[in-house]
């Protein structure tokens, strides 16, 4: 490990700083905020995509989103979607695009917070800028995920297209076929790296690869894909709470989202803080508060 630190004292530090920055129930909390959020992104998200001369987008997003959340979950969420790209919603465009957007951004300015906790600063930015700064996030994720999907959809055109000619190998195909996750990972890995970079109120370098980041794109895709197992095969929400499993099963998974989140970002400050040219906890700059040579994470 880092500065003759070893694996197990790393995990010793990392439980620390997670049970410090009680990062269990600051997931908790990101859980319910994105739920508030989740409905007003993808309401603003669908009422776009059929103004954009992309086809298909839609049916991508939606078939991801199936893969990653449990049937119930998927189903409440299927029917708002369903109800939004049945007939272009101008009228949301033109009036309501500005209070869509400020419900959409409220969970990624409950994540800034969050993530200011993990570097144990406050927050210094004015409300508004801080609202601002989550509106752009959540703008920059939108972008993301039509360009991502945009990029799907070519994949999948031009897997169709080998398909149907004679004489390709099938490692090529295969390799198509793998196409849409490649570019859901990347997404993911650019996701995670804007969030760590922007959404503390800290001075950092962008990196689009950090042991955070990798982490939490890998845990986010094994925690998804073991929940909706495991909701379909062994816990019946809906026979136990009824129509409003679908709510629970939805909160639950994103309250694994934000923990996920979170641990990334533990795992990210936990190294800067082993780094002697990296910033000491509760500094938003290097040598801001204290000034000399680092201490050791455990100090």
């Amino acid at each position: 490990m880092y500065r003759g630190i070893t694996f197990r004292q790393f995990l010793v530090d990392l439980n620390r700083e997670i049970s410090e920055d009680n990062v269990f129930v600051g997931a908790a909390a990101l859980g319910y905020y994105l739920t508030l959020a989740i409905f007003p992104a993808l309401i603003l998200l669908m009422t776009i995509i059929p103004y954009l001369p992309v086809a298909n987008i839609d049916q991508e997003i939606m078939s991801v989103l199936e893969t990653a959340l449990p049937e119930d979950a998927f189903s409440m969420v299927s029917r708002v979607v369903e109800e939004v790209t049945s007939q272009r919603r101008g009228g949301l465009l033109s009036f309501g695009v500005l209070g869509t957007l400020w419900a959409a951004s409220t969970g990624m300015y409950a994540i800034m917070q969050q993530l200011n906790i993990t570097y144990d600063v406050s927050e210094a930015r004015s409300y508004i800028r801080a609202r601002a700064v989550a509106l752009a996030l959540s703008i920059m994720f939108g972008l993301l995920v039509i360009g991502a999907f945009w990029l799907i959809v070519a994949g999948g055109a031009a897997e169709d297209w080998l398909g149907e000619q004679r004489g390709i190998p099938d490692f090529l195909l295969t390799i198509f076929a793998v196409f849409r996750w490649i570019v859901i990972v990347l997404a993911l890995l650019l996701g995670f790296a804007l969030i760590y970079k922007f959404a503390p109120n800290v001075e950092q370098k962008f990196r689009f690869i950090t042991p955070g980041s990798v982490i939490g794109v890998l845990l986010l895709i094994i925690a998804s894909l073991g929940f909706a197992i495991y909701v379909a095969n062994f816990a019946d929400y809906s026979a136990t709470y009824g129509s409003i499993g679908a709510v629970i099963i939805l909160m639950f998974w994103l309250y694994i989202a934000g923990l996920v989140i979170l641990v990334g970002s533990e795992i990210n400050a936990l190294i800067e803080h082993y780094s002697p040219k990296g910033k000491r906890k509760g500094e938003k700059t290097e040598g801001e508060r204290l000034g000399g040579p680092l201490h050791d994470a455990g100090d």
